[in-house]
């Protein structure tokens, strides 16, 4: 996989995910990488779901952050796959 090709992360995340500004703070990191667009939405199973495009050094990036969360979160688990992109959206930011 190119560093500079875009791609398509999606991601399932799972431990203490829910209530801890998960998914302001995935926005916030996706932001500050720049490039990326997508969504992040807490699942009914108490589990995050992260839908990102961009070039796959960006998502990389955001990936390793995820891996960690907020200090508040304990991440135990993130289930990812890569794709294509798509180009399916404009920005990046929280779904409900």
């Amino acid at each position: 996989m190119s560093l500079d090709e875009d791609k398509r992360l999606e991601a399932v995340i799972s431990g203490r995910v829910q209530g801890v500004g998960f998914r302001y703070f995935t926005t916030r990191c996706a932001d500050s990488i720049g490039g990326i667009t997508g969504w992040v939405k807490n699942e009914p199973d108490g589990t995050v779901k992260l839908v990102a495009e961009g070039a796959a050094k960006n998502l990389e990036q955001l990936l390793k952050k995820v891996q960690k969360g907020p200090t508040s979160a304990r991440v135990s688990n993130v289930d990812l796959k890569w794709k294509q992109a798509k180009n399916d959206f404009d920005s990046f930011g929280v779904r409900y």
